[in-house]
């Protein structure tokens, strides 16, 4: 197909591919495609969120971040190479980076309670850790964590479609997967020349997982590199989530779904006392999805760019990559 330069990210609807209609399907399924092989990111709408539910999220979320750094410390489990609970102030990287990134973040993963004893993939999970100061934390990023992951299995039946697999290609792959929900503060900073040069709110890099879901944020930054080198603003609506292709789907299909560097970048020096919120969903399989080049995206134009994998290795690599664990 001839390449497409997008000015803005493409706008789908969620419930054209969930009618049943075949023709919406269809239709769904050939913007999707069309997007993840140009630009790699899409604005979502009807994903299952509610605008009531949203709130709730966000202001739970404002509210840990506003606790004071020795509290919210408490939370932090270097041991889980934060996997789950807080994550400190700049002690994530971009992948090639030594700054640090100007955020701090949190990190919900699937429930335990919510995995059947039988399934071994249990073992492989840290618990939850929730914040006692905000009790309704647990709640709402546990219920805005379902109806992301529920939205982002439905993305990933109609990019089995668009590639050509049996539908439901990816369903066991992601049942209980090793997602995450990350509510994110990009902390204010009352004197930019108090920080390093190069630093940013969060520096270029891809995503690790399948897709990302990325609830709207509570100011602009987000920008996308497209593939001409113009970095392009994101801006999604307040009820469309951002949903791009992250690394490992991008290696599953040899590159024909585009993982595309993006980065939040800082605001105007006048601006940056303020904070930024911002929370996505990174969907990933379980560790023992097998990443290796689909055979119907290699050919003679384009030979299988990487080596075996499984999900479980590739993430650990770029764990350690990013600073959130030792090697």
């Amino acid at each position: 197909m001839s390449e497409i330069l997008f000015d803005e990210v493409p706008s789908l609807d969620l419930a054209d591919f969930t009618s049943g209609d075949a023709e919406r399907r269809a239709r769904f399924v050939k913007k999707l495609g069309d997007a993840y092989q140009n630009i790699g990111f899409i604005a979502l709408r009807n994903h299952g969120l509610s605008d009531d539910l949203t709130e709730k999220l966000y202001a739970a979320t404002q509210k840990f971040f506003a606790l004071p750094d020795e509290v919210k410390q408490k939370y932090e489990h270097p041991e889980l190479a934060g996997q789950r609970g807080y994550v400190g102030k700049g002690k994530e990287k971009a992948k090639g980076f030594n700054t640090g990134d100007l955020k701090e973040f949190y990190h919900v993963g699937q429930e335990l309670s919510d995995i059947p004893d039988s399934d071994p993939i249990k073992e492989e999970y840290p618990e939850n850790i929730f914040p006692t100061e905000v009790p309704e934390f647990k709640e709402v990023t546990l219920e805005a964590y379902r109806r992301l992951e529920a939205a982002g299995k439905e993305v990933l039946r109609a990019i089995a479609i668009h590639l050509g697999l049996d539908e439901n290609y990816f369903d066991d792959k992601v049942k209980f997967g090793n997602s995450i929900l990350r509510p994110i503060h990009y902390f204010p900073i009352e004197n930019p020349d108090s920080v390093p040069a190069d630093a940013v709110r969060a520096a270029e890099h891809g995503d690790i997982n399948l897709i990302t879901l990325l609830m709207g944020a509570s100011a602009d930054g987000l920008q996308v590199l497209r593939r001409d080198g113009q970095w392009i603003p994101i801006t999604a609506l307040p009820e469309q989530v951002v949903v791009n292709v992250g690394d490992m789907l991008a290696r599953l299909t040899n590159n024909k779904l585009k993982s595309t560097i993006h980065r939040v970048v800082n605001p105007p020096r006048e601006l940056m006392h303020t904070s930024r919120f911002s929370i996505p969903f990174f969907m990933h399989p379980r560790s023992e999805m097998d990443l290796t080049c689909l055979e119907s995206c290699i050919d003679e134009k384009n030979p299988k760019a990487y080596p075996d994998a499984t999900a479980g290795e590739y993430l650990n690599e770029r764990l350690v990559e990013l600073g959130l664990k030792k090697a």
